[in-house]
Formats: C-alpha cells, sequence, structure tokens
C-alpha cells in the first residue's frame, strides 16, 4: 500500500551512492510546477501525472518540462509523482489517483482488452530505450535469447513493459515463456546489486542504470533497443514506448487541460531536439547526475535518438506493438484490439500547427 511518507519531495532527497545514477527505486517522489492557476475549463489546471521512475531518461521529458517552466507558461499546475515501474504508474492511474501516467504505450492495448478506455495523448518515442544487459557471470552461458531458458530475468515489475519486451524475445526466439524466470528487480540500485549478486542472470533495464552497469564492468550489452534500428532489429518495426496516456473519458471532458499539456510536452521534446546531451543533463535535477555529470550526459546521448521530435505516434507503430503482444499474451492474442483507441494525435497536432 503506498504511504504518504513515501513521496518525499525530490528537492528534500538526499544523494545516493556514487555508484548509481539513479534514485532508489523503492522510493515514491513527487515534484510540483509553480502553476498560474490560469482559468482553462475550469476542471483540470491542477493535473497529477505518475511516472513510471522520474529519474529514468525514458521519461525524461516530464521533469524536463517541469525545469523547462513550459507547465507553468500553459498555466498548468502539474504535480509529478514517481513510482519505480510503469505497472504501477498505469495502476494508480485506472484506480484515479492520478489524470495522466507517464509509461510505455503498450499498457493502453493491455488495459483494453480488460476494458479499461485509456489513450496515449502525447507519444515520447518511438523506440523502447531498453537494453538487455547479461551479467559478467552468465555471459558465456547466453549470447542471445535462444540462450534464455531457465534463466532468471530481470524486470523492473511484473506486468512491466520490460516483462511485456523480455517474454516476446524469449518466444520470438523459440523460448516460451514457461522456460524462463522474470524477476523484478526494479531499477538502479537494486538492479546493479542483482546483476552483480546473480540474483539475476540477465535483465532489462534503461539508462543511466546502463551506463552505470558499463562503466562498472558489470555486464555487457545483449540486444540495444535505444534506437529506431535497434527497436527494428529486435522487434520488427517501430516500438513506440514512453507516452503520456490518460483515461479516455478524463480526455473527452477536459480537452482544454489536456491540450496545454501537449502544448508544453511538445514544446519539450523540440527543445529536446535542438541542444546537446550536455545542456539537457544541466537542466535536470542535480542529484540525478550522482556526481558523475559526464556519465550522465552520456547517458542521455545514447538514449535520445528513442524521442520524437513532435509528440507524434509513429506510423506502423501500434501495429508493432500489437504484434510483439499477440506473440506471448494470451489475453491480447485472442482479442480483436481496436488501435485507433489506444492514441490519439488530436492534440499533438495542434501544439506542432
Amino acid at each position: 500500500m503506498r504511504k504518504s511518507a513515501r513521496y518525499a519531495a525530490l528537492a528534500a532527497s538526499g544523494l545516493l551512492a556514487l555508484s548509481s545514477l539513479t534514485a532508489c527505486a523503492d522510493d515514491a517522489s513527487t515534484s510540483a510546477s509553480a502553476g498560474s492557476g490560469a482559468k482553462g475549463d475550469g476542471k483540470g489546471t491542477k493535473v497529477k501525472i505518475m511516472v513510471g521512475g522520474l529519474d529514468k531518461v525514458i521519461y525524461l521529458p516530464a521533469m524536463l518540462t517541469q525545469r523547462l517552466g513550459y507547465f507553468d507558461a500553459e498555466g498548468l499546475d502539474v504535480e509529478l509523482l514517481s513510482e519505480p515501474a510503469g505497472v504501477q504508474a498505469e495502476t494508480a492511474l485506472v484506480s484515479g489517483q492520478v489524470q495522466g501516467a507517464v509509461g510505455f504505450y503498450d499498457h493502453t492495448l493491455d488495459l483494453q482488452v480488460k476494458g479499461k478506455a485509456v489513450e496515449s495523448v502525447v507519444q515520447f518515442s518511438h523506440a523502447p530505450g531498453e537494453v538487455e544487459i547479461v551479467s559478467n557471470k552468465a555471459a558465456d552461458e547466453i549470447r542471445s535469447p535462444k540462450d534464455f531458458k531457465g534463466k532468471k530475468l530481470g524486470v523492473t515489475g511484473l506486468g512491466s513493459s520490460t516483462n511485456f519486451l523480455t517474454e516476446y524475445l524469449a518466444v520470438k526466439n523459440g523460448v516460451q515463456t514457461s522456460d524462463i524466470t522474470p524477476v523484478a528487480v526494479g531499477a538502479g540500485p537494486t538492479f546493479i546489486s542483482a546483476l552483480e549478486r546473480g540474483s539475476i542472470d540477465a535483465g532489462m533495464t534503461t539508462d543511466p542504470t546502463v551506463a552505470t552497469i558499463l562503466a562498472k564492468n558489470a555486464g555487457r550489452v545483449l540486444i540495444d533497443m535505444r534506437t529506431p534500428e535497434g527497436s527494428d532489429a529486435a522487434l520488427g518495426g517501430p516500438y513506440p514506448s514512453s507516452s503520456l496516456y490518460m483515461q479516455t473519458d478524463w480526455v473527452n471532458d477536459h480537452k482544454d487541460t489536456v491540450q496545454k499539456l501537449a502544448n508544453a510536452f511538445v514544446k519539450t521534446l523540440k527543445w529536446m531536439s535542438t541542444h546537446s546531451a550536455a545542456e539537457i543533463a544541466e537542466k535536470m535535477p542535480a542529484d540525478y547526475s550522482q556526481g558523475n555529470k559526464t556519465l550522465y550526459a552520456a547517458a542521455i546521448q545514447s538514449t535520445l535518438p528513442m524521442f520524437t521530435k513532435d509528440g507524434v505516434m509513429p506510423a506502423n507503430g501500434p501495429e508493432t506493438v500489437e504484434k510483439v503482444l499477440k506473440a506471448f499474451n494470451p489475453n491480447i492474442k485472442n482479442a480483436d484490439v481496436d488501435l485507433s483507441k489506444t492514441y490519439t494525435t488530436e492534440f499533438v497536432k495542434k501544439a506542432t500547427g
């Protein structure tokens, strides 16, 4: 159960050990924009958004938008909350604790077959931004996903997008999902510790965790999906991942507020496309670099190719995600998913126009 004490302000959070570049996955945090309280549709100028890991580079646009002042410029009072896994952000959204979630687009398909109408309103990315890392101890045993059988594979959380992608890579390479053991290890220090102790043989994670592991020589990259090319090689096409998704009913009832959110996020994506990784790193909270700005900027640089410049859903992206999920998820495999209801470009096209 989530306790209020877990939502400690980012500004008050203490620095973690320099061996990691990310906040402890066990702690949720919160950060709020000043907000001008400008009148919009009268219903939603105050917005709570749950992020599946505020300090993960794949979700960087959430905090960066706040740091650039774009929420405030739109007259929004946005409170950013954080949980270690996207599946927890999804839970917070459907339970009504928050109005928006920053997480993987694939949750919208999974939720649709469960009777929940949720849609991506701003698509941050056209690649997963994920990396499958193999521990040094298991490096000789795992040379491709074909070797996943009987292995313990780290994911951020059970039912998370890293869990989805791991199961797909296994099935695609002839390994049944029943032959692998997914282990929820979060990200950052908990992931790294599990890899070093042998609690997992390999695992899927993102920057800055990837950069930290490589800098410590604690593992090696097996599959890199931080670029569109890497996504195409591993998954067979563009894989829209990090996004702002919201319940469809809330979107329809608060279009003015959603438009302001889209405006703010699209401004951020455009800003990111014209600034260096070092400049982006400088805008982020100081504790995100954990005393190593060079390594943090390198982590951002490695992940930048995954981001869109306009927030628009990439062509054929939803179809790739459906194909991936149908390969191993029996609920989706036997269901007719209406992809047109899993995302909208209405707001981002107005923002870019």
